[in-house]
């Protein structure tokens, strides 16, 4: 069955992407096929697209899809065939109009959450998901305590602000402009800084806390955040880098954890909790339920056709969508 599919022949810019004709065919034990009605755009895609994260070559990219199942592999049960269906998973390959793909990260989407709204929230909303309720400090997180989110008027940024107020947490966001920061505001978060303006946002945090800090920074930004998010943080802090959108965090030595207050810091990734079905479907509930009773809207930014992925590319890294976007096939 021929279909149409987003590959890279070799890691690149946006221009490397090519829209070509791929045969897909029968799930094997394990698999489904699914017919996208939209396709997630996220920045792993362009770490995988210019060669940060390398891939295999030539390689398919996309993360995250929803659709119908059109067939189910031996030994599959929680899916079948007219099931609408979402997932964040890999291996990479969701920027196409139908594909075959483990069944394991695949979940069966509510009648009450629109196609687009899935493809544009199943890698963030996961992502939020293991952050605010599985990554946390010293005992844990309670309501009124602060939290440091960068990059807070992004996809992942906007969900985490609405989990977070619905979590009963003070969310400091920060974000590039003063419009960014108005929206983070308008979604949840209780405070937001212009890093832009603010450059020491650090000391910002300080005045906002009374001069605790936060007990925990969660910080996709990377080389540019990374001093200022480890002096954000209270003692016995913890700094969870899920992220480096501007760059590797650089080298640093351990003793500077124990000289800013006994501080943690981990790298954790969405595809470690979303291992099993498992997992993923209890994470899946949690984000379904959160989406459906409106605590977290979806803010779709803006909608591309497959076949202009690369403008899609070329805003993202840019910086210049707020929310989410979504590849139409």
């Amino acid at each position: 069955m021929s279909e149409k599919a987003i590959v890279i022949e070799t890691p690149g810019g946006p221009e490397s992407m090519k829209l070509v004709d791929v045969d897909v065919g029968a799930p094997g034990p394990g698999e489904i096929r699914i017919r996208h009605e939209a396709c997630g755009l996220n920045y792993i895609d362009v770490y995988h697209r210019n060669g940060t994260y390398p891939l295999p070559l030539p390689a398919h990219l996309g993360m995250e899809g929803a659709g119908v199942v059109e067939a189910v592999g031996e030994g599959v049960t929680h899916l079948q065939a007219g099931d609408r269906a979402a997932y964040a998973s890999g291996p990479p390959g969701a920027y196409a109009t139908a594909r075959v793909l483990p069944a394991k990260g695949v979940l069966k989407l509510p009648d009450g959450i629109a196609f687009e709204t899935a493809a544009a929230m199943m890698l963030k909303g996961l992502t939020v998901q293991y952050l605010l309720r599985k990554t946390l400090p010293q005992g844990g997180l309670q309501p009124g305590d602060h939290v440091l989110f960068h990059a807070a008027a992004g996809g992942v940024g906007l969900i985490a602000c609405q989990w977070a107020r619905a979590l009963g947490l003070q969310l400091i966001g920060t974000a590039g402009s003063d419009e960014k920061c108005a929206l983070a505001l308008e979604n949840g978060a209780t405070h937001a800084i212009n890093y832009r303006r603010d450059t020491d946002f650090a000391t910002k945090v300080r005045e906002i806390t009374g001069g605790r800090g936060v007990k925990v920074v969660y910080d996709s930004v990377g080389a540019d955040t990374w001093e200022g998010s480890l002096n954000s943080l209270a003692p016995f802090g913890l700094l969870a880098s899920f992220g480096g959108a501007s760059g590797p965090v650089p080298p640093f030595a351990v003793g500077t954890l124990a000289a800013k207050g006994s501080l943690y810091v981990t790298r954790p990734t969405l595809f470690t909790h979303t291992a099993t079905l498992e997992s993923t479907q209890a994470m899946g509930d949690e984000l379904f339920a959160v989406v459906e009773s409106g605590q977290v809207r979806l803010h779709i930014d803006k909608s591309y056709a497959l076949g202009d992925v690369t403008q899609a590319h070329r805003d993202l890294e840019a910086r210049q969508l707020t929310g989410s976007a979504v590849l139409l096939p």
